[in-house]
């Protein structure tokens, strides 16, 4: 598979006619070519002709990034380096937000392209009009900083670092042009390149070791064609671990449904607030910028607007159809975290305080699917349900559910993944309703996400807090010895010690923040005020010298806040609101005192605050434990030891 819009020995291409080379470029470039692109590849074409004169490898025009949606300018493969060169044409100055971008693709290849994983990837800047300046060699080779070269320089550190310096492995050309590229974006990278065009087999694993996202998208879509060409009316419930990829598989069946036919008015809708703001703000950022980068404008208002139609709160769509009985413009609804949909107790109480609706007597779930069947022909819903993942009290789970389709839509076409019978301690637990679904519903095996993508250094990591929360530490033992080489989790008593960690291990922009348990009232004490509320689009999106955003370490990400999210490290603080004794224990701060949790539901969504809180990060987190002295009663020292001895059990590293 050829990954770039041109591909070449250096020899060849010092020869071939620069108009030939430029013909390739724009043949494969599949958008509309702006007079600024192609000025640039001519003088990228002219100055490299010039440049490599005397040096024998291969070059590459517009390499693809796959997890980005974005392309390498050039890469150069020369005596076993792989030399990543973004091009500045005209520019005086080193910008921090392009040397950060050059350091990204690297690490994007480095981790996702099979080929360059273990291979010496050097990161160069050129800016053609900006001043000499020093570089360290070493720093490059580290992935920690880009080379800074102009145009009368570059040819000099080229020749410095192939006279100096040795490649760690031998490249076989063919193999790393072939090679494998395993990309695992982030969702708010995801959410970018699907708005972008971008479709879900560019941007997503498709390798042996992972459940193929596009079965999973070739199934939903074969459902909705059905529902549409029969005119009947589905829902299809799609399960996976934490991490698997539900919600990029939910993104990219709205947008691609909204695509194929605009009449159908798909939409993706989540009652999961921060995520919402999130994505709706990077997809506003981002088609802003994109716009300017093409020469183009569009208003912040224009594009906020339009994700806004994307992206939508769960909880807006139902108070907008509670003021009308006429049937949504939405034919394909694709509903994130379906288990946290309110029972109806919690929305009877929500209708009477909020909107003076006095006997409500539907359920979330009951009533959404209601809002749907006002369509008189055709209409699908997509269901993405989390096992264990439900966190606030009143969320109803898988069961509310089906139990509306039993009782209310039996006419509705049902497809259910095959975990939700066999998994049932994770997903439906009641055998009435288990039979039902068995009897009535249509199971697919591809409606089911088996394989944790969002930790892409080991998959391995749902399974590890799984046990740990199960008291199985013998076991996570044994799964995390398997992969701390690849995805660290350590220990400490000192937060200045994790601060420091997650600051050093961090490269490019590979994001940084501190997550603890909403309930942790006693971290106040170490200066984490889990109370103090974020705004998440700014926590997540802004860059590293704003305060507001993770990278600073002051603002605290709670589960509420980062569930459905990720970030690539983390520090996770851990408060005895969650603490371990014989077996795990909960309590809740009230006033200022600690209070034993009874209730069992209670202390699930508990234990579901830290699943959430434990699987956040991408690529390693460190667990930091306080110290006490014991003088403060509320912060019992025998609670905090043994949490800290138990996960030093399951075999986490000590710093």
């Amino acid at each position: 598979m050829k990954r770039s819009y041109y591909q070449n020995t250096i020899n060849n291409f010092l020869y071939e006619d620069s108009n030939s080379i430029f013909g390739q470029l724009a043949q494969n470039h599949q958008h509309d070519l702006e007079e600024l692109q192609k000025n640039a590849w001519l003088k990228q074409i002219h100055f490299l002709k010039s440049e490599l004169l005397d040096i024998k490898g291969n070059i590459y025009f517009e390499f693809s990034i796959p997890r980005m949606g974005k392309r390498v300018d050039n890469i150069l493969i020369i005596k076993d380096f792989i030399f990543i060169i973004e091009f500045k044409i005209g520019d005086f100055h080193y910008t921090r937000d392009a040397q950060y971008q050059t350091i990204d693709y690297c690490l994007d290849l480095k981790n996702f392209h099979e080929g360059s994983h273990n291979k010496t990837i050097i990161p160069i800047l050129l800016a053609t009009n900006a001043p000499n300046t020093e570089n360290d060699i070493a720093e490059a080779i580290a992935l920690e900083k880009s080379l800074l070269c102009n145009s009368s320089n570059f040819r000099n550190i080229i020749h410095e670092i192939l006279s100096t310096q040795k490649a760690s492995e031998k490249i076989q050309i063919k193999d790393w042009e072939d090679s494998t590229y395993k990309p695992t974006p982030t969702i708010i990278e995801a959410a970018q390149a699907l708005y972008k065009g971008h479709n879900v087999e560019e941007i997503s694993r498709s390798d042996s070791g992972a459940i193929n996202l596009s079965r999973t998208a070739a199934t939903m879509n074969k459902i909705i064609e059905a529902a549409k060409t029969k005119k009947e009316k589905s829902i299809c419930f799609l399960t996976g671990v934490p991490g698997a990829g539900k919600t990029l598989a939910g993104l990219n069946i709205a947008n691609e449904r909204l695509k194929k036919d605009e009449s159908e008015h798909s939409v993706f809708l989540s009652g999961n607030g921060p995520l919402v703001d999130v994505l709706r703000e990077a997809l506003t950022r981002d088609s802003v910028e994109t716009a300017k980068q093409n020469g183009n404008k569009i208003t912040r208002s224009t594009a906020e607007r339009e994700a806004k139609a994307f992206i939508q709160n769960i909880h807006h769509f139902r108070d907008d159809n509670l003021e009308s009985v006429i049937a949504p413009i939405e034919k394909v609804v694709v509903f994130d975290e379906a288990q946290r949909a309110w029972q109806k107790e919690q929305v009877s109480k929500f209708m009477k305080t909020k909107k003076g609706i006095e006997n409500f007597e539907m359920s979330e779930p009951e009533y959404l699917i209601s809002v749907m069947d006002r369509h008189q022909d055709w209409c699908t819903i997509v269901c993405l349900i989390g096992g264990g993942q439900e966190i606030n009290t009143g969320e109803a789970g898988v069961s509310e559910w089906i139990e509306s389709l039993k009782q209310k839509y039996a006419d509705w076409n049902v497809y259910y993944s095959d975990k939700i019978l066999t998994e049932k301690s994770t997903y439906l637990d009641d055998e009435t309703l288990l039979n039902w679904l068995e009897t009535n519903g249509k199971k697919e095996s591809d409606l089911h996400l088996a394989v944790s993508l969002r930790s892409f250094r080991s998959e391995k990591v749902a399974l590890l807090v799984q046990n740990i929360l199960e008291n199985e530490c013998e076991k996570a033992k044994l799964i995390y010895d398997t992969i701390k080489e690849k995805y660290p989790i350590h220990l400490t008593r000192e937060l200045k010690k994790a601060k420091g960690w997650i600051k050093d291990i961090a490269k490019g922009t590979e994001r940084i923040g501190i997550i603890a348990s909403s309930g942790g009232r006693r971290l106040r004490a170490e200066g984490i005020d889990v109370k103090n509320e974020i705004k998440p689009a700014n926590w997540f999106l802004n860059g590293e010298d704003d305060v507001r955003s993770s990278y600073y370490l002051e603002e605290i990400a709670t589960e509420f806040d980062i569930q459905g999210l990720e970030i690539d490290y983390t520090c996770l603080a851990w408060d005895i609101n969650l603490y371990f004794d014989n077996g795990w224990n909960s309590q809740n701060f009230k006033g200022s005192k600690w209070q034993k949790i009874n209730q069992q539901s209670t202390k699930n969504y508990l234990l579901n605050s830290y699943r959430v809180l434990l699987t956040r990060a991408r690529q390693g987190m460190i667990i930091y434990v306080p110290e006490v002295d014991g003088q403060d009663p509320t912060r019992c020292k025998k609670m905090y030891d043994d949490t800290f001895n138990y996960l030093e059990k399951c075999g986490l590293d000590i710093i």
